[in-house]
């Protein structure tokens, strides 16, 4: 498959998001997974927007192409550490936030 007919069939992710949380299920699992999916995407794309196959990114972190992709796919439970290791891998400085409701 050509790159411009993958870049036409990306789907941003809070568009699919707002069309799926209509689905009283996937809202309950999203209301508990939420916040890891979307630590996950931002991952996803950082790593793709550098240009950095899951390979190279798994190299930086010192682990597996298959753990980075478990990590991506939302998969894993994102510590501290591991992070401020993607950030690191990925030129990016990690800021954890409180935000109101």
């Amino acid at each position: 498959m050509s790159k411009a007919k993958l870049i036409s069939k990306a789907v941003d992710f809070d568009v699919y998001v707002s069309k799926r949380l209509k689905d009283a299920q996937f809202k309950k699992r999203y209301d508990t997974y939420g916040k890891q999916l979307e630590i996950a995407y931002q991952v996803l794309q950082l790593r793709k927007k550098q240009r950095m196959s899951q390979a190279d990114l798994a190299r930086k972190l010192g682990t597996t192409q298959s753990n980075v992709a478990r990590l991506e796919a939302g998969e894993q439970n994102f510590t501290t550490q591991t992070l401020h290791r993607i950030a690191w891998a990925l030129g990016r400085e990690l800021k954890v936030e409180f935000v109101s409701r």
